[in-house]
């Protein structure tokens, strides 16, 4: 269950993000409203993270959400915001993802 919990925190963590990108390209009251989904999105995904490391060992637990949030921060960047998906990008973020797996199979939880 902590794994779900983590992996779901690691999700709110990517949608805070993409409020932030959301929230620079607007203004007004289309701006607050992002910034509201970013502080909705970053005490839920801290929540979940807080949670997930009442029995998930700390180290992993952040390495795993930050993974999470750096991978799939990258992906929406590239398809919703046209960042580019240069040839080190791709290498850099599979390598992350091999990391990420890695962990999850070395954790004795």
């Amino acid at each position: 269950m902590s794994w779900i919990l983590l992996i779901l925190g690691g999700l709110f963590e990517v949608a805070f993000a993409s409020c932030l990108g959301k929230m620079k390209e607007t203004t007004g009251n289309t701006a607050l409203m992002w910034g509201t989904g970013f502080v909705v999105c970053l005490v839920i995904s801290m929540g979940l993270l807080i949670k997930a490391t009442q029995t998930l060992p700390i180290g992993t637990a952040y390495a795993v959400w930050t993974g999470i949030g750096a991978v799939g921060t990258v992906l929406v960047g590239i398809f919703v915001f046209q960042e580019p998906a240069t040839f080190w990008r791709i290498v850099f973020i599979t390598t992350l993802i091999c990391s990420i797996i890695g962990l999850k199979a070395v954790s004795s939880h």
